[in-house]
C-alpha cells in the first residue's frame, strides 16, 4: 500500500492529500529514508513524521484498505 494512503486510512493524518505535501516536503520517512507519497510500506516498516519541531515515530503492525475506528490501533504502534 503507498505510504498516503496508508497514513489516511490509518487515521495518522486525517487527508490523503495532507499525507502527499507532507511526503513532497520531505517530512516522512521510511526506515530512515525520505519518502514519496508513491513508496509503498511494509509490515514492520517504521514510519517517521516530522511536525515542525515534533517527531512522531510508527511501526507498521497490519496493512488493511478499509478499517473501522475501533481497529485503528491493530495497524500500528507508536514508538
Amino acid at each position: 500500500m503507498r505510504i498516503d494512503k496508508y497514513l489516511k486510512v490509518s487515521r495518522i493524518i486525517k487527508r490523503r492529500t495532507i499525507a502527499q505535501e507532507a511526503c513532497d516536503h520531505e517530512r516522512v520517512f521510511i526506515n530512515g529514508k525520505a519518502a514519496k507519497a508513491s513508496t509503498n510500506v511494509k509490515i514492520g516498516d517504521i514510519i517517521e513524521i516530522r511536525f515542525g519541531a515534533q517527531t512522531a515515530k510508527y511501526e507498521v503492525l497490519e496493512i488493511k484498505e478499509h478499517v473501522k475506528k475501533e481497529e485503528i490501533n491493530n495497524l500500528y504502534r507508536i514508538l
